[in-house]
């Protein structure tokens, strides 16, 4: 395991020169693929409580709710301080949770490494404090972007406060970019999260003054280029498609879905989308899945995509398909949760608690909703699987265990009993769950 190799080295030389296998680490958002599952793992936990099978717990100061990220020996996370009183969040859907004003206290920007088998704090960094420049929503955080790592380097974006790359094994900042104060809807802040490819680190910025997709050169912060785009704000997750004909960067927008060389060129675009955008777009059985799913909308979509579009491939009025668009689905997108490819099926985390499961080829229904139980509060993380189960991550901290058979069980409920809204991480036979206050490492070990 790579755990070993790494205890062979100092941890300069570790984290850079050591070799890890994908399955041992968990660089990103729903981890390297972006597929937010593990091979089957006996070590992999079906079942726990607040003592069982719990390999450790910290407590994290202030409030984030960005995803670990691990590599090696390290887990990641973000978040952000205040000196002053702040508003606990409130768990559920519902209106009133706008603050149009921001904060007037101090607050600190900080990133934690910790050690995987022991959980013990390896370093702590600030790397920005003063008066946030913009509000947030109640329900949202000044830490919410999840940072990515390649084991050398962490790099941790918050949004307007800016993007920060720190080393790995020391926590030292090695190069930082400042972002200006933008305007989001309604002052809801942002969430979107970085991600690697080779030598660049995207980055998505929509806004309600101007909205853009920039390259970073992950060595020095120096931007390669920048694509304006003409949309209001969301909080989708890019990701890099590798295809058998080339990568792009995908993006999901309320406008317009769009796709990107890696030097910023439009490759291809289509309209649909419910009117906001969270879920990010991910790849099985060759095809791109894109979803939306804003509770209020009558329009909340899934559609299934395969490579090689070029310009305008929107759907025909009336049409569930076209040259490019394999399959669609009008109304099973979710809000917040990205949705699960799992074996040959897509499964679909409905935000009010409802789980549905589709043919991953075809978009052909093997059950529609199916609640997972009643009065469980609302669902924000996004699910992930290993060992043949789904597992969905209340805002009450329950995770419903369900089969990944035809038919819908719920087999287990594991309770953490705190607030969580971060998708869980997965890594060399642990799971990481955050909550409002603490970092778990769940195994069966």
């Amino acid at each position: 395991m790579i755990r070993n190799c790494f205890r062979l080295f100092a941890i300069d030389v570790l984290i850079a020169g050591c070799a890890a296998a994908l399955s041992d680490n968990w660089p990103s958002f729903r981890g390297a693929d972006a597929m937010s599952q593990a091979e089957n793992d006996p070590r992999l936990p079906e079942t726990w409580s607040t003592t069982e099978n719990i390999a450790w717990k910290v407590e994290v100061p202030g409030l984030g709710w960005s995803s670990p990220v691990v590599w090696g020996n390290r887990v990641f996370v973000t978040t952000v301080v205040s000196e002053g009183k702040i508003e606990e969040p409130k768990k559920g859907l519902y209106f009133g949770g706008n603050r149009p004003e921001p904060s007037k206290d101090i607050h600190h920007w900080r990133v934690f490494a910790f050690d995987t088998e022991s959980g013990a704090k390896v370093w702590e960094k600030t790397v920005k404090s003063g008066a946030p420049a913009f509000p947030r929503h109640l329900k949202n955080t000044y830490a919410s972007e999840t940072p990515v790592t390649d084991g050398k380097t962490v790099y941790a974006y918050f949004g307007s406060a800016g993007v920060y790359a720190l080393d790995a094994g020391s926590g030292d900042v090695v190069w930082e970019k400042a972002l200006g104060a933008i305007k989001t809807r309604y002052g809801w802040g942002t969430a979107t999260s970085p991600i690697l490819h080779g030598d660049l680190l995207f980055i998505v910025n929509d806004n309600e003054e101007q909205s853009y997709i920039a390259a970073l050169d992950k060595k020095t912060g120096e931007e390669r280029w920048q694509a304006k785009r003409e949309e209001g704000s969301n909080w989708a997750t890019p990701f890099v498609w590798e295809n058998d004909q080339r990568s792009e960067v995908i993006t999901a927008g309320t406008d317009r879905v769009r796709s990107y060389g890696l030097d910023g060129e439009l490759l291809w675009e289509f309209g649909g989308m419910s009117s906001i955008a969270i879920p990010q777009p991910f790849t099985a059985h060759g095809f791109l899945y894109v979803s939306s799913g804003y509770v209020g909308d009558q329009k909340r979509p899934v559609f299934a995509i395969r490579p090689g579009a070029s310009g305008d491939i929107t759907l025909a009025e009336g049409a569930s398909s076209n040259e490019w668009i394999v399959w669609f689905l009008p109304q099973a997108g979710a809000y917040n949760p990205t949705p699960l490819v799992y074996g040959n099926y897509f499964y679909t985390l409905l935000d009010r608690g409802f789980f549905t499961m589709h043919d991953a080829k075809t978009g052909d229904e093997i059950y529609g909703k199916q609640r997972i139980e009643r009065g469980a509060a609302a669902f924000t993380a996004s699910p992930w699987a290993y060992n043949g189960k789904i597992f969905v991550l209340s805002e009450d901290g329950d995770t419903f265990v369900i089969d990944s058979g035809k038919e819908f069980e719920v087999v287990a409920k594991n309770s953490l009993d705190e607030m969580s809204m971060s998708t869980p991480a997965i890594a060399d036979g642990g799971l990481y769950i955050r909550t409002r206050t603490k970092l778990y490492r769940i195994s069966n070990q």
